[in-house]
Protein backbone atom coordinates (compact mmCIF):
# COMPACT_ATOMS: atom_id res chain seq x y z
CA UNK A 1 0.00 0.00 0.00
CA UNK A 2 1.40 3.32 -1.03
CA UNK A 3 2.03 5.82 1.73
CA UNK A 4 1.67 9.36 0.47
CA UNK A 5 3.58 12.34 1.78
CA UNK A 6 0.28 13.86 2.86
CA UNK A 7 -0.50 10.87 5.08
CA UNK A 8 2.94 11.07 6.62
CA UNK A 9 2.58 14.79 7.26
CA UNK A 10 -0.77 14.18 8.93
CA UNK A 11 0.35 11.06 10.78
CA UNK A 12 3.45 12.49 12.45
CA UNK A 13 1.64 15.36 14.24
CA UNK A 14 -1.18 12.97 15.15
CA UNK A 15 1.30 10.67 16.88
CA UNK A 16 3.19 13.55 18.52
CA UNK A 17 -0.05 14.90 19.99
CA UNK A 18 -2.02 11.69 20.47
CA UNK A 19 0.64 9.64 22.25
CA UNK A 20 1.27 12.15 25.07
CA UNK A 21 -2.50 12.59 25.53
CA UNK A 22 -2.96 8.82 25.75
CA UNK A 23 -0.12 8.45 28.25
CA UNK A 24 -1.53 11.22 30.43
CA UNK A 25 -5.03 9.75 30.34
CA UNK A 26 -3.75 6.29 31.31
CA UNK A 27 -2.03 7.59 34.43
CA UNK A 28 -5.07 9.69 35.17
CA UNK A 29 -6.85 6.53 36.30
CA UNK A 30 -4.27 3.84 37.10
CA UNK A 31 -1.39 3.74 39.61
CA UNK A 32 2.07 4.24 38.16
CA UNK A 33 3.97 0.91 38.20
CA UNK A 34 7.42 2.32 37.41
CA UNK A 35 9.09 5.50 36.16
CA UNK A 36 12.18 6.10 34.01
CA UNK A 37 14.10 7.27 37.09
CA UNK A 38 13.28 4.07 38.97
CA UNK A 39 14.60 2.03 36.04
CA UNK A 40 17.73 4.17 35.74
CA UNK A 41 18.56 3.70 39.42
CA UNK A 42 18.55 -0.08 38.84
CA UNK A 43 18.20 -0.81 42.56
CA UNK A 44 15.63 -2.49 44.84
CA UNK A 45 12.54 -0.29 45.18
CA UNK A 46 10.41 0.43 48.22
CA UNK A 47 7.13 1.92 47.02
CA UNK A 48 3.50 1.60 48.00
CA UNK A 49 0.83 3.48 46.07
CA UNK A 50 -1.79 5.20 48.21
CA UNK A 51 -4.65 7.55 47.40
CA UNK A 52 -4.31 11.21 48.26
CA UNK A 53 -6.88 10.67 51.02
CA UNK A 54 -4.30 8.45 52.71
CA UNK A 55 -1.62 11.16 52.71
CA UNK A 56 -1.53 13.72 55.51
CA UNK A 57 -2.80 17.15 54.39
CA UNK A 58 0.33 18.63 56.00
CA UNK A 59 2.50 16.89 53.39
CA UNK A 60 0.23 17.93 50.53
CA UNK A 61 0.31 21.53 51.70
CA UNK A 62 4.05 21.53 52.42
CA UNK A 63 4.80 20.42 48.86
CA UNK A 64 2.67 23.23 47.45
CA UNK A 65 4.14 25.86 49.79
CA UNK A 66 7.71 24.82 49.01
CA UNK A 67 7.59 23.69 45.39
CA UNK A 68 4.76 25.52 43.62
CA UNK A 69 2.73 28.20 45.40
CA UNK A 70 0.69 28.98 42.28
CA UNK A 71 -0.20 25.31 41.76
CA UNK A 72 -3.93 25.94 42.15
CA UNK A 73 -4.04 28.90 39.78
CA UNK A 74 -1.60 28.22 36.92
CA UNK A 75 -2.38 25.97 33.96
CA UNK A 76 0.61 23.67 34.25
CA UNK A 77 3.27 26.35 33.76
CA UNK A 78 4.00 29.21 36.14
CA UNK A 79 4.80 31.86 33.56
CA UNK A 80 5.34 34.50 36.25
CA UNK A 81 8.07 32.47 37.94
CA UNK A 82 9.56 31.43 34.61
CA UNK A 83 9.80 35.07 33.56
CA UNK A 84 11.69 35.90 36.77
CA UNK A 85 14.15 33.07 36.18
CA UNK A 86 14.74 34.13 32.57
CA UNK A 87 15.33 37.73 33.66
CA UNK A 88 17.83 36.53 36.26
CA UNK A 89 19.61 34.43 33.64
CA UNK A 90 19.93 37.42 31.35
CA UNK A 91 21.22 39.68 34.11
CA UNK A 92 23.63 37.35 35.90
CA UNK A 93 24.14 34.38 33.59
CA UNK A 94 22.83 31.99 36.25
CA UNK A 95 19.56 31.30 38.03
CA UNK A 96 19.36 30.90 41.80
CA UNK A 97 16.15 28.87 41.52
CA UNK A 98 14.17 26.81 39.05
CA UNK A 99 10.72 27.45 37.62
CA UNK A 100 9.44 23.88 37.41
CA UNK A 101 5.89 23.48 38.64
CA UNK A 102 4.58 20.36 40.36
CA UNK A 103 2.90 19.47 37.05
CA UNK A 104 6.18 19.82 35.15
CA UNK A 105 7.93 17.64 37.71
CA UNK A 106 5.25 14.96 37.32
CA UNK A 107 5.70 15.02 33.54
CA UNK A 108 9.47 14.74 33.92
CA UNK A 109 9.25 11.89 36.41
CA UNK A 110 6.62 9.95 34.46
CA UNK A 111 7.82 10.27 30.89
CA UNK A 112 11.23 11.92 30.58
CA UNK A 113 14.78 11.75 31.90
CA UNK A 114 16.17 13.51 35.01
CA UNK A 115 19.17 15.26 33.43
CA UNK A 116 18.60 18.92 32.63
CA UNK A 117 18.50 19.84 28.95
CA UNK A 118 16.76 22.27 26.64
CA UNK A 119 15.29 19.39 24.66
CA UNK A 120 13.65 18.01 27.79
CA UNK A 121 12.13 21.42 28.57
CA UNK A 122 10.77 21.71 25.03
CA UNK A 123 8.91 18.43 25.55
CA UNK A 124 8.06 19.04 29.21
CA UNK A 125 6.29 22.39 28.82
CA UNK A 126 3.55 21.40 26.33
CA UNK A 127 3.01 18.08 28.11
CA UNK A 128 2.52 19.92 31.41
CA UNK A 129 -0.11 22.14 29.79
CA UNK A 130 -1.83 19.02 28.42
CA UNK A 131 -1.71 17.29 31.79
CA UNK A 132 -3.22 20.29 33.56
CA UNK A 133 -6.03 20.36 31.01
CA UNK A 134 -6.75 16.62 31.17
CA UNK A 135 -6.30 15.83 34.87
CA UNK A 136 -7.55 17.41 38.08
CA UNK A 137 -5.12 19.24 40.36
CA UNK A 138 -5.89 16.64 43.00
CA UNK A 139 -4.83 13.79 40.71
CA UNK A 140 -1.67 15.61 39.62
CA UNK A 141 -0.61 16.07 43.24
CA UNK A 142 -1.50 12.44 43.99
CA UNK A 143 0.80 11.34 41.16
CA UNK A 144 3.58 13.59 42.43
CA UNK A 145 3.36 12.31 46.00
CA UNK A 146 3.43 8.68 44.87
CA UNK A 147 6.40 8.82 42.52
CA UNK A 148 8.69 11.37 44.19
CA UNK A 149 12.10 10.00 45.22
CA UNK A 150 12.72 10.22 48.98
CA UNK A 151 15.94 8.30 49.42
CA UNK A 152 17.87 5.37 47.98
CA UNK A 153 15.18 3.16 46.46
CA UNK A 154 12.41 4.99 48.35
CA UNK A 155 9.56 6.27 46.19
CA UNK A 156 6.31 7.87 47.25
CA UNK A 157 4.97 9.34 50.46
CA UNK A 158 3.90 6.06 52.05
CA UNK A 159 7.29 4.37 51.69
CA UNK A 160 9.05 7.58 52.78
CA UNK A 161 6.91 7.95 55.91
CA UNK A 162 7.45 4.33 56.91
CA UNK A 163 11.18 4.23 56.21
CA UNK A 164 12.09 7.59 57.72
CA UNK A 165 9.57 8.00 60.55
CA UNK A 166 7.99 4.57 61.04
CA UNK A 167 4.48 5.92 60.48
CA UNK A 168 1.95 5.80 57.68
CA UNK A 169 1.77 8.76 55.30
CA UNK A 170 -1.64 9.69 56.71
CA UNK A 171 -0.13 10.07 60.20
CA UNK A 172 2.75 12.40 59.33
CA UNK A 173 3.03 15.46 61.56
CA UNK A 174 3.57 18.94 60.19
CA UNK A 175 7.25 18.89 61.18
CA UNK A 176 7.80 15.45 59.65
CA UNK A 177 6.11 16.60 56.45
CA UNK A 178 8.33 19.68 56.35
CA UNK A 179 11.44 17.52 56.73
CA UNK A 180 10.36 15.24 53.89
CA UNK A 181 9.82 18.19 51.59
CA UNK A 182 13.10 19.77 52.69
CA UNK A 183 15.11 16.87 51.22
CA UNK A 184 13.38 16.85 47.83
CA UNK A 185 16.04 18.86 45.99
CA UNK A 186 18.57 16.12 46.80
CA UNK A 187 16.93 13.08 48.42
CA UNK A 188 19.97 10.83 48.01
CA UNK A 189 22.23 13.14 49.98
CA UNK A 190 19.80 14.36 52.66
CA UNK A 191 18.06 12.38 55.40
CA UNK A 192 14.74 13.70 56.75
CA UNK A 193 15.00 11.52 59.87
CA UNK A 194 18.47 12.84 60.68
CA UNK A 195 18.78 16.19 58.90
CA UNK A 196 21.94 18.24 58.74
CA UNK A 197 21.81 21.89 59.76
CA UNK A 198 20.97 23.17 56.29
CA UNK A 199 18.18 20.65 55.78
CA UNK A 200 16.72 21.38 59.22
CA UNK A 201 16.80 25.10 58.51
CA UNK A 202 14.96 24.51 55.24
CA UNK A 203 12.42 22.30 57.06
CA UNK A 204 11.88 24.99 59.71
CA UNK A 205 11.23 27.56 56.99
CA UNK A 206 8.72 25.26 55.27
CA UNK A 207 6.94 24.58 58.57
CA UNK A 208 6.81 28.31 59.29
CA UNK A 209 5.51 29.06 55.81
CA UNK A 210 2.78 26.47 56.37
CA UNK A 211 1.53 28.35 59.43
CA UNK A 212 1.47 31.65 57.55
CA UNK A 213 0.20 30.47 54.16
CA UNK A 214 -3.40 31.27 53.20
CA UNK A 215 -5.63 28.25 52.66
CA UNK A 216 -6.29 29.46 49.11
CA UNK A 217 -2.90 28.02 48.12
CA UNK A 218 -4.36 24.52 48.31
CA UNK A 219 -8.02 25.37 47.78
CA UNK A 220 -8.15 23.35 44.55
CA UNK A 221 -7.52 20.02 46.29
Amino acid sequence: MRVTRRKVLIGIPAVLIGLPVLLILIYGVVPVPVTPLMLMRDAPMDKDWVSIEEIAPALQWAVIVSEDQRFCTHRGIDWTEMSKVLDELQETGAASRGASTITMQVVKNLYLWPARSRIRKVIEIPMAVMMDFLLSKRRILELYLNIAEWGDGIYGAEAAARRHFNVSAKDLTRNQAARLVAVLPNPLERNPANPDAATQARADKIAGDLYRAPAELWGCL
